[in-house]
């Protein structure tokens, strides 16, 4: 991929949608037992964190807004902000699937920048899109704090990517860039 250097999956939620301890297992930082440090589980091969009903409705009880189910407009508002967000950084949008409750991109970026800061930046530009349009969460904020991001270090990993965001259920959008049909 001609000035691609990096490919990231980025995943991330709506706020209060799938809160640390759900029952489907959850991708948090977290203390367990017989550790003295807290365990990021965003990493390739690292376990989701089980179950733990009191920490889910301990996080249940700290949202400060109802949470947040993505319509297909708004959908279809994102898609067109991540488009606009990769043009103004230079990025490559590979792949994206906008679910109600959680969003799946991947995103071919020049150089290593801060996985982070590319979450950070879909976000923060996500959420000025949907404020524009649409009334802004009485939480203040469309999305989780965090989100997971995993590095796509070859070709397989990446149409492996593609394949999983194109088989996501229940999607309001879904877009793959048709330079990807070339690649496989």
């Amino acid at each position: 991929m001609k000035g691609i250097d990096r490919s990231w999956h980025l995943t991330w939620t709506t706020y209060g949608q799938w809160l640390p301890g759900d029952e489907r297992g959850s991708v948090t930082r977290i203390r367990l037992p017989n550790h003295d440090h807290r365990i990021e589980e965003d990493q390739l091969g690292t376990p989701r964190t089980p179950p733990i009903r009191g920490l889910t409705e301990a996080a249940r009880k700290a949202l400060v807004g109802p949470p947040i189910l993505l319509t297909e407009p708004q959908g279809k508002d994102l898609l067109l902000q991540f488009h606009e967000t990769c043009e103004h950084r230079k990025w490559l949008l590979v792949a994206t699937a906008i679910m109600g409750n959680h969003i799946h991109s991947l995103i071919g970026v020049p150089d290593d920048p801060d996985p982070e800061n590319l979450l950070r930046d879909f976000k923060a530009w996500g959420s000025r899109r949907l404020n524009k349009t649409y009334t802004k969460p009485a939480s203040g904020t469309w999305w989780t704090e965090s989100g997971s991001k995993r590095k796509k270090s070859d070709l397989p990993a990446i149409l492996n990517t593609i394949d999983y965001i194109e088989r996501q259920e229940h999607p309001l959008v879904v877009w793959i860039n048709p330079v990807t049909g070339t690649w496989r």
